[in-house]
């Protein structure tokens, strides 16, 4: 007879190996690819070259030498890894001049820098509300806000996508104290917006407070930038807690929050995502600092970013194909069937396009797709390139 811990061990390696199958069998199974070299239009990745349509770098700022200057010299100023949480010793000038920043460009009194995307999420949800209280958040929400709806203990309920009567009816059966509604500004796989007027003024009308992850919206939507809440003439008593992420159209890493004086200190305090990590080095936000000023300086990248989506969008419409109502950078093209999303993405990858496949459960089964990213340093014929690519794959 094995011994306890080897018949455990092998329990669980069957159990795994059970489980890897069965993603394979339903065409979900997830591989990485290997890249070399930075992130662009062009993107190197195994011996190959190919034109990129699938990052988050919507204002081609990833590779940006005043960028990359910028980050270098804090390297040799600070050093390169932070060494500490921000409330042991981790806390540099150069994050606090960042937080500022920040502040002053969403209009909030204060920010606070978190080590991740998904870390502020679930920090934020988690800290503020408890068991007894209701989160409530729209259905197609990046899984970081529905991990820290579960991490909270609170009455977690969702409404259907952009559905801001459901999201009442929700609201009015419940008794809790405190209501927090939680969206994305604008929608990671959709790429479209959240009616954030309507749901402003529903949370005001439930006494609920209204949270934005603004991941994909902040930098690169609204005229000067400052995103979904822009877009909607929205102040920081509409929107009392907002998310943004810096690895996206701000070309760096890390997130942050912004709001009152008094949420902030309740997060340095009850987050536990923060108090509990070390900090971003602080090249990085001496990075985003050269970020946030070329985001405020070169409208030029916005206008771009549109005039790219408007010329995909128009030449996808004289095709017939299945786009959603994005006027985003995001421009998902449904397939369906998960084995389609695969062969067409592997297509495009032979004629030198890189789109990626996204399958369940990223996204509801029957909606597999090719999630079309666009950038402010894509030129007129790559997207023609893409276009030709396109017809030849379909």
């Amino acid at each position: 007879m094995l011994p306890a811990r080897e018949n455990f061990l092998i329990m669980l390696e069957a159990r795994l190996k059970q489980q890897l199958q069965a993603r394979k069998d339903a065409q979900a199974y997830r591989s990485r690819f290997i890249v070399d070299g930075p992130q662009g239009v062009e993107l190197q990745c195994e011996g190959h070259k190919y034109l990129n349509f699938c990052s988050n770098d919507y204002l081609g700022l990833a590779s940006h030498p005043a960028i990359t200057r910028a980050f270098v010299e804090a390297a040799n100023t600070y050093g390169v890894g932070s060494g500490a949480a921000h409330l042991v010793n981790g806390h540099s000038r150069e994050h606090h001049a960042l937080e500022e920043e920040l502040a002053a460009f969403t209009g909030r009194e204060r920010a606070l820098l978190f080590s991740t995307g998904y870390m502020a999420n679930m920090g934020v949800i988690s800290a503020l509300c408890a068991k007894g209280d209701l989160v409530l958040e729209d259905k197609l929400n990046h899984a970081s806000l529905i991990d820290g709806a579960l991490l909270s203990r609170a009455d977690f309920q969702r409404f259907t996508h952009n559905d801001v009567e459901h999201a009442q009816q929700r609201l009015q059966k419940s008794s809790a104290e405190l209501k927090l509604v939680v969206v994305d500004g604008i929608f990671s796989m959709d790429g479209d917006l959240a009616p954030l007027d309507k749901l402003s003024a529903l949370c005001k009308k439930q006494h609920a407070s209204l949270m934005v992850d603004d991941a994909h919206a902040l930098a690169c939507a609204g005229a000067s930038g400052r995103g979904s809440c822009e877009i909607f003439n929205l102040t920081r008593d509409d929107v009392p807690i907002l998310v943004g992420t810096l690895g996206k159209a701000f070309g760096t890493f890390g997130a942050f929050v912004a709001g009152s004086e008094t949420l902030i200190e309740s997060l340095i305090q009850f987050a536990r995502t923060y108090v509990y990590t070390t900090a971003l080095p602080p090249a990085v936000a001496a990075a985003t600092r050269a970020s946030l000023r070329l985001v405020q300086e070169e409208n030029w990248r916005r206008e771009k970013l549109t005039s790219n989506i408007r010329l995909f969008r128009e030449q996808s419409a004289r095709e017939g194909w299945a786009l959603l109502p994005s006027e985003s950078a995001i421009q998902p093209l449904i397939l369906g069937d998960e084995a389609k999303a695969l062969e067409v993405s592997k297509k495009l990858r032979e004629r030198g396009i890189w789109v990626s496949a996204i399958r369940p459960p990223t996204v509801p089964k029957g909606s597999a797709r090719l999630r079309i990213t666009l950038s402010a340093a894509h030129e007129q014929t790559h997207i023609l390139r893409l276009l030709e690519a396109l017809r030849e794959s379909l």
